[in-house]
């Protein structure tokens, strides 16, 4: 299917005229087309991810900068550790987007009894992502009858989830609004 050719595709064709339709990432069918596409996609999320445990475990919990980066290191094992659990109950290539959430929810329940404010704050972005995978998750099977999808939903969730978890961190150090 031409993705370009949908009326629900605002860009027009790959004709010079417009976004590549064959490449427009919102549209369900223009996944992952190579290698390097898969990557400028996770390298921002993955880096995201461990900036934010270096910070979280230094500034929320208190360790050194190389204790803070030893646990930010061990999200590799982490994730191979349960990444395969996860896509054991179905969450396909979500599974691998699965235990960031889960690692949010550890590190809320750790900081409750000092920081519950912040915590109640992580739960909350750790919720909206488990909400953005769902919606990752649905997108194959609902792109049949809905040919946009919901794979827009997951960007524009994690866009907020992205924001929320740098004010909760923010709101943790003191950072006021200017």
């Amino acid at each position: 299917m031409d993705v370009a050719a949908h009326p629900a595709f605002p860009f027009g064709a790959g004709d010079g005229g417009g976004v590549d339709g064959d490449r427009f990432w919102l549209v369900c069918l223009s996944h992952h087309r190579d290698t390097l596409g898969a990557m400028a996609d996770i390298a921002p999320i993955l880096g995201f991810i461990l900036l934010y445990i270096f910070a979280a475990t230094r500034d929320f919990f208190g360790l050194t900068p190389l204790k803070s980066g030893l646990v930010t290191l061990l999200f590799f094992p982490f994730a191979a550790a349960t990444v395969p659990l996860f896509a054991k109950l179905g969450l396909g290539s979500s599974a691998a987007y699965a235990p960031v959430p889960m690692l949010i929810f550890i590190y809320a329940s750790l900081l409750n009894p000092r920081a519950p404010k912040t915590a109640r704050g992580l739960v909350m972005g750790a919720g909206l992502l488990c909400l953005s995978i769902g919606f990752r998750m649905l997108d194959d099977p609902i792109c049949a009858l809905w040919p946009i999808g919901t794979h827009f939903l997951w960007h524009l969730l994690n866009a907020v989830v992205l924001a929320h978890m740098i004010a909760v961190y923010a709101n943790h150090i003191g950072v006021k609004e200017a």
